[in-house]
This record gives C-alpha cells, structure tokens and sequence, in this order.
C-alpha cells in the first residue's frame, strides 16, 4: 500500500520531538562543518600568483561528500546541504519540522567549518576570502542564479534517483554518484559562480568574513533548483512498483 502524508506527519511534530532526533541533527551540523572546513581549505590561494585549480577545488568537495555520505548516511541521510533538504521536502520526503531543523543545523555546521578554517589558515593567505563564493568576471545575478539552479537541480536529481529503494540498480552507488555529480557540477560552474549548490556552505565564510556580496544569488538559485528536482523526481521520475511505497531517501 503507498504511504499517505497525513498532516501531522507532513508536519512531522512527532518525529522531532523524540530525543533521538538530537543524533541526526548532531550529524548534519558535523557533516555540514567537515564539508566547509575541507572544501573551502581546497580553494585557498596560497600562492597569489597562483589559483587552485578548478579540478583540485571540484574533486576535494565531491569526495568530502562521497566520505561523509559513507559515515552520515545511515544517521540523517547525510544531506549537509538546505537545497537538498528542501528538496526532499518538495518531493514530500522529509517534514516540515524536520527539514527546518536541519537547515538551522546545517546553517550553524558551516558557520563553525568556516571559523576552524580562518584558526587554521595563517592570515597571510586569507586574503582571497577562505573559499567565499563569488560570481566571474561579467557574469551578473541573473545569469548566476541560473547557473547555480542549473546544478543543484542536477544534484536534487541524482540524490533523488540513487537512495529510491526502488531503483535496485542504484543500491550502494549513492556516495559515489552523489560525489562525482558534485565534482563535475564545480568543474563546469567554478568559474562562473565559484559553484556552491548548498546555501549553507556559502553562508560560513560570509558570515566569519562579513562579505554579503550577491550573497542572495546562493540561496535564490539552490533552493529553485532543489524545489523543482523534487517536484520532477516526485511526479514524473519516481521508480514505480506495485507496492508504491514512499522512499526513505537515506543512505
């Protein structure tokens, strides 16, 4: 029989507030932290005559995902990112309640990333802003909202299609997919946005820096394009079987 969302189950009241649920929260402000504090440290200019290269920046975020997904997944689902969470929500896999509770955590995760990571760079290399997202040259908000849509669609998609039970063909894939889908996503809008796809991994080194430049460009275009993978996944792409379950959507 499929799973109907009852209200107080779309609320999701209940489940947020068993103690328990303090472990998945725990799990998802550490994941969203180790994801800042790695990935950022990655995009560190060092040298200024000398950028990290675009392929250096996309493989350390995308195997930082792969290896918390691998530790995270069975605890919260290892979302560390409010545009999937949000996506999950539009697809009507994750509660209000919870999905709110985990953005907050995840928010508060990667403020904490990007404090350890300013302690731990020596000041002489934090001129070019600890990893801080910004737009290319010539690019403007439209386009970047855009961009940024474009590939956390792609991620809220992949997410989506690798933990649905019913898809056997995905099973123990979902770090690996997750991951490579993050690295090449950065490889192609690095230059253009500096690639977020996750409101919050933006929101650390702004809030440690005080630089609030575009910043709006990385939540308007992440959560547009988690909402509409959600949506898509739920009514269009969704695994059918003739027991029609809702999916978990954890590792």
């Amino acid at each position: 029989m499929a799973k109907s969302w009852k209200g107080k189950d779309f609320i999701g009241l209940e489940e947020v507030s068993r103690v328990e649920f303090l472990v998945p929260l725990f799990a998802e402000a550490l994941g969203t932290c180790l994801l800042v504090l790695i990935g950022c440290a990655s995009c560190v200019k060092w040298d200024p005559n000398h950028a990290p290269l675009v392929l250096h920046i996309a493989f350390t975020f995308g195997l930082a995902v792969a290896a918390l997904a691998h530790v995270l997944g069975p605890v919260s689902g290892c979302h560390v990112n409010p545009a999937v969470t949000i996506g999950l929500l539009a697809s009507g896999n994750c509660s209000v309640l919870k999905a709110l509770c985990y953005v907050v955590c995840q928010c508060c995760g990667a403020i904490a990333g990007a404090a350890v990571l300013k302690v731990v760079i020596p000041s002489t290399a934090q001129s070019d802003g600890l990893g801080a997202t910004t737009l290319g040259a010539n690019v403007d908000g439209g386009q970047a909202v855009l961009m940024e849509a474009i590939v956390t669609f792609l991620l809220v998609l992949v997410v989506h299609a690798v933990t649905d039970p019913k898809r056997p063909d995905t099973r123990g894939w979902a770090p690996l997919a997750i991951g490579l889908t993050i690295s090449v996503a950065h490889m192609a809008a690095v230059p253009i946005t500096g690639s977020s796809m996750n409101p919050a991994r933006t929101l650390g080194p702004a809030v440690i820096l005080t630089e609030w430049n575009n910043h709006w460009v990385y939540w308007v275009g992440p959560m547009l394009g988690g909402i509409v993978a959600g949506g898509i996944y739920k009514t269009g792409l969704r695994a059918k079987s003739k027991e029609d379950d809702e999916a978990s959507y954890d590792f």
